[in-house]
């Protein structure tokens, strides 16, 4: 049985303390049973980077990235951080997440101090959803795999409970939208920073599960191909990922081994508290 990652510990980079042009940071390695880093892994860290160069009265408010290679989930990341501008308001930072000299990912974060102005957004009525700890655990699910490759699955550093039916081993509820309660399994004494990166670290968990589901297509089956490609995501209130945020995912496409998937986490309250889009790359087996 594989243990559970720290996720602290997963987003609390070494500063190399190498200063050219740029700000040098490195985080830890996550193995995953098919030898590729997690997405979630890049991000988090990628994200985290970015927020130990900005000032401590700016908060994230987006990052747009582009995944371009796989990378080895046994080896450590070096992310290169440039600081592209720094405004009255807004501050603006690239991270280059590298192995081996090759650059596996590229993002450009934004951050903002604290302003007020227009308020509002789209109404969800959560009250209609059923309460997280009324759901079963990936535990009490797929418990019996653990000494499987589905161990990756059951020691996330997050708390999965789906809303919809999960599409681990079959697809019985078929369609382009599912919803899922998430949290932090540990508690995170972080600021807020720290709390964005570990939602950007969740949020590549579940992007491709809508386009598999609209298409009847289990995680178990064999010879699927799934990476994602890209990752957008904006935060637009605080929020701490050890509490329960409802993640509302819905697919409006896919075409040309491509798929494009939009979600939405809400807290419990029922405030948007951030946003995301991913298009991935999809290959059932021939």
């Amino acid at each position: 049985m594989s243990v559970m990652p720290d996720l602290i510990e997963m987003l609390s980079l070494h500063d190399s303390e190498a200063r050219t042009h740029y700000d040098i940071f490195t985080g830890p390695a996550l193995p995953t049973p098919h030898g590729r880093s997690f997405g979630g892994q890049v991000l988090g860290q990628a994200l985290a980077a970015a927020g130990e160069t900005a000032a401590l009265d700016r908060t994230i408010h987006s990052m747009h990235g582009y995944f371009l290679r796989p990378g080895d989930a046994e080896q450590r990341m070096t992310f290169e951080v440039a600081r592209l501008h720094d405004g009255g308001s807004f501050s603006t930072r690239r991270v280059q997440a590298y192995q081996n000299g090759e650059i596996l990912m590229s993002l450009i974060a934004s951050f903002q101090t604290d302003e007020s102005g227009l308020e509002h957004q789209s109404d969800y009525d959560i009250t209609s959803i059923p309460d997280p700890e009324s759901l079963p655990t990936v535990w009490e699910k797929y418990g019996h795999l653990a000494d499987t490759r589905a161990s990756w699955m059951l020691n996330r550093p997050f708390d999965l409970r789906h809303v919809d039916n999960d599409i681990t081993v079959r697809v019985t509820e078929p369609g382009n939208t599912m919803r899922v309660w998430l949290r932090s399994r540990d508690n995170i004494e972080a600021g807020q920073m720290i709390h964005s990166a570990a939602l950007a670290f969740a949020s590549d968990y579940l992007l491709a599960e809508p386009i598999l589901r609209q298409h009847s297509i289990p995680w178990a089956t064999p010879g699927l191909r799934v990476a994602s490609l890209d990752h957008a995501m904006w935060f637009h209130r605080p929020f701490k990922v050890d509490e329960w945020l409802l993640y509302v995912l819905e697919t409006p496409t896919s075409q040309g081994a491509r798929g494009l998937t939009h979600g939405k986490f809400y807290n419990q309250a029922g405030q948007l508290v951030a946003s995301v889009s991913q298009e991935c790359m999809i290959r059932p087996p021939q």
